[in-house]
């Protein structure tokens, strides 16, 4: 493999240094969510402690910044930590990225408290880009939102918020609904009626409402009750 194949990505911590030989592509797309195995991003399966010397990081301290020994869990808590060599245009892409999934966690998790509706992700934007905040490729979404959410409130009403809703459904889709509740929010309870009929609550993001309730009327034909009972 040609040095232009791979990268080196150091990582530092308490006191020591490590190096791993990646795929530039892979790492990267490793460290924004995706599901890629570890040996198809590593070049060597060695954790170096400076590779230029081939020096290899030792057990010891290995062991005492991470906590253990194995190859696949430090080398996935090096590509999420460590420095990854990016050009100019991938650190573009990575940025607009993140950036659209910052704006897409408020948009989902905060309302405007005057209404309780979601707040649309280009009035989102707008307010970031009013209150002058900038997104850090390297930090993680949700502690990033939440700072930028009081920045913002500068510039619009927003609150982060959290909706109950009840739900009813007839009994012919009460089975099929019961079984994706937890995968669409917290559910908090849930009840059968003498007639097959469901009623439960179920607590969501509040910016999510549309998305929940568009998708229980998909589930049901449109044949479903949505309340929202309160926000918090």
């Amino acid at each position: 493999m040609t040095k232009e194949n791979y990268v080196t990505v150091r990582y530092e911590s308490h006191g020591e240094k490590f190096e791993i030989l990646v795929k530039p592509k892979e790492a990267l797309d490793f460290r924004s969510g995706k599901s890629i195995s570890i040996s198809d991003i590593v070049v060597s399966d060695t954790i170096y402690k400076d590779i230029k010397k081939g020096q290899k990081a030792s057990p010891s301290s290995l062991k005492k910044v991470f906590g253990t020994v194995d190859y696949e869990s430090i080398v996935k808590e090096i590509l999420k930590k460590g420095d990854i060599p990016v050009t100019s245009e991938q650190r573009k892409e990575l940025l607009e990225k993140k950036r659209k999934q910052v704006i897409d966690f408020i948009h989902r998790n905060a309302v405007d408290p005057k209404t309780g509706l979601p707040i649309p992700p280009a009035r989102i934007e707008a307010a970031m880009e009013q209150a002058k905040v900038h997104v850090d490729m390297d930090k993680e979404v949700e502690a990033q939102a939440m700072q930028i959410i009081k920045e913002i409130t500068k510039v619009i009403p927003i609150k982060v918020a959290r909706a109950m809703l009840q739900v009813t459904v007839p009994p012919q889709y009460s089975s099929k609904v019961k079984s994706v509740l937890p995968s669409l929010g917290d559910l908090k309870k849930s009840q059968w009626l003498s007639d097959g009929t469901l009623t439960a609550e179920l607590e969501i993001p509040a910016g999510a409402q549309q998305e929940v309730i568009d998708k229980l009327n998909s589930l049901t034909k449109g044949d479903v009750e949505v309340k929202v009972l309160q926000f918090r």
